[in-house]
């Protein structure tokens, strides 16, 4: 049996597994921070952790699609272990870099969240002073 061949479906089996849970784990433990980011619309906090999903998907088992070819054959067990470990291992640091700028994106939309909502008074203006006369 060609060891590449082997080296090409274990590849895509963990990447593929890989992709999926971190994309379930994002998705699950990034909806309640996504609601704080929407101040609480929970529909529209679903929509874009769906929309998320989605793109991170794409992006993330594309990249694997494009990095199957391998340079060289692998010729032996020893070739298959090392040439899975570079791809995978490629593959790993580039979900982590997704997720990283992810929680960079959202966290700057948070904070911007967060300035407008101490920037508003705590109670309602109730009325005009009037002007102070000079003098008196």
């Amino acid at each position: 049996m060609d060891l590449t061949v082997v080296a090409y479906v274990a590849y895509l089996l963990i990447s593929v597994a890989l992709t999926v849970w971190v994309a379930r784990t994002l998705s699950r433990n990034g909806r309640l921070f996504l609601s704080d980011v929407l101040r609480g619309d929970e529909k529209l906090a679903d929509a874009v952790n769906h929309l998320l999903v989605v793109g991170f998907y794409l992006v993330n088992l594309g990249f694997v699609a494009l990095y199957l070819k391998a340079a060289d054959a692998v010729e032996n067990a020893r070739g298959l272990f090392e040439a899975l470990s570079v791809k995978v291992g490629v593959v790993l640091l580039v979900l982590g870099v997704m997720h990283l700028g992810n929680v960079y994106v959202l966290n700057k939309m948070r904070r911007r969240g967060l300035l407008e909502r101490e920037q508003t008074p705590p109670v309602a203006p109730q009325g005009w002073t009037g002007t102070a006369v000079a003098g008196s």
